[in-house]
C-alpha cells in the first residue's frame, strides 16, 4: 500500500526570549521563508505550516501560502494536538517534524529520515551528531494519534516527541548517526534568543551566499577548540 508523506513545520509569531523571531531576517529571508525554503528543497513531500489560531500569526500563513506552502491553524500550547490534527487534516502517514527556530536544517534529512522509516518500519527515526537545530525528526502518524491520545504532561503536548522517545516499550523507535561530514554537535544553528540571531546572520554572511547549505554554514563555524587552546 503506498503511503503519504508530509512534512509539518511548526512555528509561531509568539516567543518569550525573542518575540517576533519568524518575521525577523537572515540576508534577504525572513526565517520563516529560510525554514520553509530548506524543506521545500528537500523535495521528497508536501510541506505544511502549522501554526496557530492568534491573530498575530496571520503573517506567517500570508507567508507561508505566498511560497505555495499549505497551513494548517491550531491551538497555541498543543502543539502535538496541532501535529496531530494537521497529519489527520491532510491525510499523511508519515510525518518529518521541523521547527521555525531552525534556519539551517539539512536538505537531505528529510529524505535520510523518510527512507529509515519505511525500509526498517519503526514508527519513530531520529539523526544523531547533527549540529543543534540542524535536523529534523521522522514518525508514523499512528505514532502521533497515540501520543496525543496519552500524553498529559504539558511539555509532551509542548514538545511533541518526548512522549514517543520515552516510549521504547510502545513504539518502535531508530536512531541514525549523521553523515560523517555534517556531525558537528558543537555548532549551534537554532535561533532562539537575541544572541543566535546575531550568530546566525554572521555565519550566513561568512558563506558567502543566500542559501548555504548546512556543511557550509559549519564551515563557516569553524573547528572547535581543543581544550586548553586559546
Amino acid at each position: 500500500m503506498r503511503t503519504r508523506d508530509g512534512i509539518i513545520l511548526q512555528a509561531r509569531f509568539a516567543s518569550t526570549r525573542l518575540p517576533g523571531k519568524a518575521l525577523e531576517r537572515i540576508g534577504s529571508r525572513t526565517l520563516l521563508e529560510h525554514c520553509l525554503a530548506r524543506l521545500l528543497s528537500a523535495g521528497v513531500a508536501q510541506v505544511v505550516l502549522a501554526t496557530t489560531t492568534n491573530a498575530e500569526d496571520d503573517a506567517l500563513a500570508v507567508v507561508a501560502r505566498r511560497m505555495g506552502v499549505s497551513v494548517f491553524r491550531g491551538d497555541a500550547t498543543d502543539v502535538l494536538g496541532r501535529y496531530t490534527a494537521a497529519a489527520a487534516e491532510f491525510g499523511f502517514d508519515h510525518v518529518i517534524r521541523a521547527t521555525g527556530d531552525n534556519p539551517a536544517v539539512d536538505i537531505g534529512g528529510p529524505g535520510r529520515l523518510l527512507g529509515a522509516l519505511r525500509a526498517n518500519a519503526v514508527d519513530y527515526v531520529w539523526e544523531d551528531g547533527l549540529p543543534y537545530g540542524g535536523a529534523v525528526e521522522a514518525m508514523t502518524a499512528a505514532a502521533l494519534r497515540h501520543a496525543a491520545q496519552a500524553a498529559t504532561h504539558p511539555e509532551d503536548r509542548e514538545h511533541v516527541t518526548p512522549y514517543i522517545r520515552r516510549g521504547t516499550q510502545r513504539f518502535r523507535i531508530l536512531q541514525m548517526t549523521a553523515p560523517a561530514p555534517l556531525c558537528r554537535p558543537d555548532v549551534r544553528v537554532t535561533v532562539d534568543t537575541p544572541d543566535d540571531l546575531t550568530r546566525m546572520r554572521e555565519l550566513f554572511a561568512r558563506t558567502g551566499t543566500e542559501n548555504p547549505t548546512l556543511r557550509q554554514i559549519i564551515e563557516a563555524a569553524g573547528r572547535p577548540q581543543r581544550a586548553g587552546v586559546a
